[in-house]
C-alpha cells in the first residue's frame, strides 16, 4: 500500500520545497523557484490554493487527475489527499501556490466564512479556468499577501493577511459564477440528466430499498462532486439540489395519491420515506394540503 505523507505545518511544506519560512502559518510560493513535489501522496493539514500555468501538469486528487489548463486554479482543504505523478522532470512548471494553516484564520471574519467557499470540496474535473484578466487579479492578490510576509510580523499582520486571502477567495467565487454561466450548455445537459435520473429512480423499486435519493447519490451518479453539483443546480434553477429532489418527490406523489387502492402510508413507503408522517408533512409544506385532503379535493 502506498505510504501517505501527512503535511501538518507550513514549515514542513516549505522545507519539502526547499524554501525558507517567512511566517509560521502562511506562505506564497513561486513554483518556478521551488523544488518539485516528490511523486507521493500527501494528506494535507493545510489549505492550499494553486494557480497553475502549464497545461500538462499531472496532479492527482485521490485516484483522479485534476483538469488543469493554462491559467487554472485548484483548491485543497485540510484532510484531503493529493498526489503527484512520477516522471514530471521533463518540464519546469510555473505558477503560484498559497498555503495557510487553519489557525491563521481563527478569530477572523474569514474563519467564520471558510465553510461558504464550497469550491474547496469540488472534484478533480471542476477546476477554475481563468481568463487573462482574472489571472492578473489572482496574482495581484497573491502579491499583496507576499508583501505582508516580507514585513516584520506585528499586531496587524494576521488581520491584513487574512483579509487579503478573503479577498482572493471572494474573487474566486465571482470567477466560478462566471464559469457556470459560460458553461451554460454543459450545465443544461447536467440538469437534463439529473431530471432523467430522478424519473428513472422513482420509476424503479429503489426507493423502497434505498430510501429517498440524496444529493450525494445524485452527484455521484452524474460524476460530479456534491458541492459543485449543488452550486450548479442552485445557479441554474434558483433552488438547492435538495429542494429540487423534494419537488420531484411531491410531483410523483401527486400522481400516486389518486390510486385509491393504496393508503397514504403505502405511497410514502413506495417513495422511500421511512415514516409516513414525514411524507405528509413535506407534502403539505409543498402542496398546501395533506395527501388525503389533496386526494379528496382533486
Amino acid at each position: 500500500m502506498e505510504e501517505i505523507v501527512k503535511i501538518t505545518s507550513v514549515a514542513q511544506y516549505n522545507a519539502m520545497r526547499g524554501l525558507t519560512t517567512k511566517h509560521p502559518l502562511v506562505a506564497v510560493i513561486d513554483i518556478s523557484k521551488a523544488l518539485p513535489m516528490p511523486a507521493r501522496s500527501f494528506n494535507m493539514g493545510l489549505y492550499a490554493v494553486g494557480l497553475k500555468e502549464l497545461n500538462n501538469a499531472q496532479l492527482r486528487y485521490g485516484r483522479k487527475h485534476y483538469d488543469y489548463q493554462e491559467g487554472s486554479m485548484i483548491f485543497v482543504a485540510p484532510g484531503q489527499v493529493v498526489g503527484v505523478e512520477p516522471g514530471l522532470e521533463s518540464f519546469t512548471p510555473t505558477g503560484w501556490i498559497l498555503v495557510f494553516h487553519p489557525d491563521l484564520v481563527n478569530g477572523t471574519s474569514l474563519g467564520k466564512r471558510m465553510q461558504d467557499y464550497s469550491f474547496f470540496s469540488y472534484d478533480v474535473n471542476e477546476a477554475l479556468h481563468l481568463s487573462d484578466k482574472e489571472r492578473g487579479i489572482v496574482i495581484d492578490c497573491l502579491s499583496k499577501i507576499e508583501y505582508e510576509l516580507d514585513q516584520n510580523i506585528d499586531k496587524h499582520s494576521k488581520g491584513l493577511i487574512a483579509s487579503n486571502i478573503e479577498l482572493l477567495l471572494n474573487y474566486c467565487v465571482r470567477f466560478y459564477d462566471r464559469q457556470f454561466i459560460t458553461r451554460d450548455t454543459a450545465n443544461k445537459g447536467v440538469l437534463e440528466r439529473f431530471e432523467h435520473l430522478l424519473k428513472d429512480y422513482f420509476s424503479s423499486d429503489k426507493p423502497q430499498y434505498e430510501g429517498l435519493p440524496s444529493v450525494a447519490y445524485c452527484a455521484e451518479a452524474l460524476h460530479l462532486s456534491p458541492n459543485y453539483f449543488g452550486d450548479l443546480v442552485k445557479k441554474e434553477t434558483g433552488r438547492s439540489a435538495q429542494e429540487y429532489i423534494q419537488a420531484k418527490v411531491i410531483d410523483v406523489a401527486k400522481e400516486r395519491v389518486f390510486d385509491r387502492n393504496k393508503s397514504v402510508s403505502e405511497i410514502a413507503y413506495e417513495l422511500g420515506f421511512k415514516y409516513p408522517q414525514h411524507f405528509s408533512r413535506l407534502f403539505k409544506q409543498k402542496a398546501g394540503l395533506t395527501p388525503n385532503d389533496y386526494r379528496m379535493k382533486y
